[in-house]
C-alpha cells in the first residue's frame, strides 16, 4: 500500500515531465490510471491496520482530490487523516507508539498535506494545524539538529538534516517549552545533552517497535555520544529484532537476565508487549549548574520483588555525571543476579585500569573515566544496531552483582579527564 501511495504522489508531482504537452489520448489514459489506482488504494486502506501506510495513503488521496478538483477524494482523504490521528496520537499529540521515527513521519506528511492545501488555496482544517503544532514541539526537542538520533524505541542514528532544511525553507519554526515529550526527558545546553526514557509501555496494539529500555539513557558532550543505547533491528522476521528489543541492549539495569517487559508474537510476526509496569516518584530539576533526574519503576516487582529507582546528576562545571541505581525490596523478594550496562558507539575505545574500579573511555573529542566501587566491573562485547537493519560489534561497560535483602545502592560516575 505504501508503494501504491508513493507511486500516485510521484506521478502527479512529476506530471509536468509528460502530461502538460502530451496528446489527449495520453492524458485520458493517465487520468484513468490515477483514478483506478486511487480507488484501489481506498479499498485497501479501509482493510489495513498499518498506521504509517495509512498516513501516506491519505496524503495520496488528498493530492488526487486537489489535482482533479474531486470533492469525494478530498473529503475521504481528510476524514481518514483525522480518524488516524485521533486513534494513534495521545492527548499531548505524541504517537501512542512512542516511536520517534513515527513522530518524524507523521510531521513530514502533515506538513506536506498542509502545503498542498495552501498551494491550492483550499481551507486548512483546524485539527491539521493543531497536530502539526504539537508534533513540531516534540520534534524540536527530540529530533531536530542532531548528528545522530537518540536510540529509543525503534529509532536509528540517522540525522534529519534534510527535513530540518525543508522546515527552514518553508519557515516552520517550533519551540519546545518543556524538557519532556512522549515520556522522554531531554536536558541540554550548548555543550552537553542528557536523554532518558521515563515513559510507560505503549498499549499492545501500538507496541510493535517498542524496546524494553525503561530508564535507559544517552549522554552526549560537544555533539559526540559518550553513552548510547544499542539501537533497533527493524526486520521483525530476523532473530536480531527480538534481541534488539531486550533490556540488555540498553544503558540501564536488568535483573535475572530478564527484560523489563514480556513480548508475545502476533499473527504478523511482530513482537508485542504482554506485560506493563508503573513509573512513579518522578523528580526532574534543570538548573544552571546541576541537572537532576529521579524516578522509580516496578517492572521487576512481581518477578523479583525489587523496585528499581534511578538517580542521575550532572555537574556542569566538573563535567561529571553521577548515578545511583537503587534496588528497593518488596514482600516477595528473591535473590537474583543484576547487570548494569553502559553501551558505547563502535568506534569508542575502552581500557580497564588495574584497580578494577575504573575504565577509561576514549571518544573523538574527549576522554572520560567510568568508576564504580564495591561491585564487579568489566568490558563486554555487544552488538550495535544504530544503522538501519545492520549490526556491528561494540563495547559495553558491565557492572554485575547479586541482589540481597537490604536496600542496595549501586553508585557510579562518569567524569571528564
Amino acid at each position: 500500500m505504501d508503494i501504491l501511495s508513493k507511486r500516485i504522489i510521484a506521478w502527479i508531482s512529476n506530471s509536468k515531465l509528460t502530461y502538460e504537452n502530451s496528446e489527449t489520448e495520453y492524458k485520458l489514459h493517465f487520468n484513468n490510471l490515477i483514478k483506478k489506482q486511487t480507488n484501489h488504494l481506498i479499498y485497501e486502506i479501509k482493510r489495513s491496520d498499518k498506521l504509517d501506510d495509512k498516513i501516506i495513503g491519505s496524503t495520496a488521496i488528498i493530492l488526487v482530490g486537489l489535482t482533479y478538483g474531486d470533492v469525494f477524494y478530498l473529503k475521504f482523504g481528510i476524514d481518514l487523516l483525522k480518524k488516524i490521528l485521533n486513534f494513534s496520537l495521545d492527548s499531548s499529540g505524541f504517537p501512542k507508539s512512542r516511536n520517534l521515527r513515527q513522530l518524524v513521519l507523521y510531521l513530514k506528511y502533515l506538513i506536506i498535506i498542509r502545503e498542498l492545501l495552501k498551494e491550492s488555496q483550499t481551507n486548512i482544517p483546524e485539527f491539521l494545524d493543531e497536530e502539526i503544532f504539537y508534533l513540531g514541539k516534540s520534534y524540536n526537542l527530540l529530533c531536530s539538529n542532531k548528528k545522530k538520533g537518540i536510540l529509543f524505541n525503534g529509532n536509528f542514528e540517522d540525522s534529519n538534516k534534510e527535513f530540518d532544511d525543508y522546515l527552514n525553507f518553508h519557515k516552520y519554526k517550533f519551540k519546545d517549552d518543556t524538557n519532556e515529550a512522549g515520556g522522554y526527558v531531554i536536558l541540554k545546553n550548548k555543550k552537553s545533552s542528557l536523554a532518558i526514557d521515563l515513559g510507560l509501555v505503549p498499549e499492545k496494539k501500538f507496541s510493535k517497535d517498542y524496546q524494553a529500555g525503561v530508564f535507559s539513557f544517552e549522554f552526549s558532550f560537544s555533539g559526540e555520544k559518550v553513552i548510547t543505547n544499542s539501537g533497533y533491528f527493524q526486520n521483525h522476521k530476523h532473530q536480531l529484532n527480538i534481541i534488539s528489543k531486550s533490556t540488555a541492549t540498553h544503558s540501564t539495569l536488568i535483573l535475572n537476565n530478564s527484560s523489563s517487559v514480556r513480548f508475545q508474537r502476533d499473527k504478523y510476526g511482530h513482537m508485542l508487549v504482554n506485560k506493563s509496569f508503573k513509573v512513579f516518584n518522578k523528580d526532574i530539576k534543570f538548573e544552571k549548574n546541576l541537572w537532576f533526574i529521579k524516578a522509580s519503576h516496578d517492572a521487576y516487582s512481581k518477578s523479583n520483588g525489587v523496585i528499581h529507582e534511578r538517580q542521575l546528576q550532572y555537574f556542569h562545571e566538573n563535567c561529571k555525571l553521577v548515578g545511583c541505581d537503587k534496588l528497593i525490596k518488596t514482600k516477595n523478594f528473591k535473590s537474583s543476579n543484576f547487570e548494569l550496562r553502559f553501551h558505547l558507539l563502535p568506534e569508542i575505545k575502552l581500557t580497564k585500569l588495574l584497580n578494577n574500579e575504573s575504565i577509561l573511555i576514549e571518544n573523538n573529542n574527549a576522554g572520560w573515566k567510568f568508576t564504580c566501587k564495591n561491585h564487579n566491573i568489566d568490558i563486554e562485547t555487544g552488538l550495535y544496531f544504530g544503522r538501519k537493519n545492520r549490526y556491528i560489534e561494540n563495547k559495553n561497560i558491565l557492572v554485575t552483582g547479586l541482589t540481597n535483602s537490604e536496600v542496595q545502592n549501586i553508585l557510579w560516575e562518569i567524569s571528564k579527564v
